[in-house]
């Protein structure tokens, strides 16, 4: 394993209130879920990438209405963090150029079902959208696996 140095990985993050912040293009799968709407208001209000960095944010989701209506929720908020918000059902417009991934999209488990159908099920969302990460996102992009099973899913990606 190669070593990473820790003050590199995230070198693309302003911590400095002094200088204006190039916007980080932050993708959240699942966006109009649960988790993911939870998240994509903690990241516009600065609580994941810090108070000084800028993001644009892009939603994939599959339920489009109910992504648009979380949408039109980020711009009521008119959060000063949020440069910008593009939420489609596409890959080649939701993860393009994307420079951090957090793929929370994914089936839950039901009840009465077993973890080897969840992992089936969840292993071919995770191939897509690892397949977008590699096609469309910036090359350098950083990725987060929520999605359970995680260990399973990161594998996959």
């Amino acid at each position: 394993m190669a070593n990473i140095d820790s003050n590199k990985v995230w070198s693309r993050v302003n911590n400095d209130p002094n200088v204006e912040s190039k916007p980080l293009h932050v993708l959240v799968t699942g966006a109009a879920g649960q988790i993911g709407y939870n998240l994509l208001f903690l990241i516009a209000h600065g609580l994941m990438f810090g108070p000084n960095q800028t993001v644009y944010l892009h939603l994939y989701d599959i339920m489009v209405e109910a992504m648009e209506g979380v949408k039109m929720e980020l711009a009521d908020c008119c959060f000063p963090l949020v440069k910008g918000v593009v939420a489609s059902n596409k890959t080649e417009v939701a993860f393009k150029d994307v420079e951090c991934a957090i793929l929370v999209a994914g089936m839950p488990r039901k009840v009465g079902m077993e973890r080897k159908e969840l992992i089936g099920i969840n292993t071919r969302i995770m191939k897509e959208q690892a397949l977008a990460l590699k096609n469309f996102a910036n090359p350098h992009v950083r990725v987060l696996v929520v999605a359970n099973p995680a260990n399973t899913n990161a594998l996959v990606v």
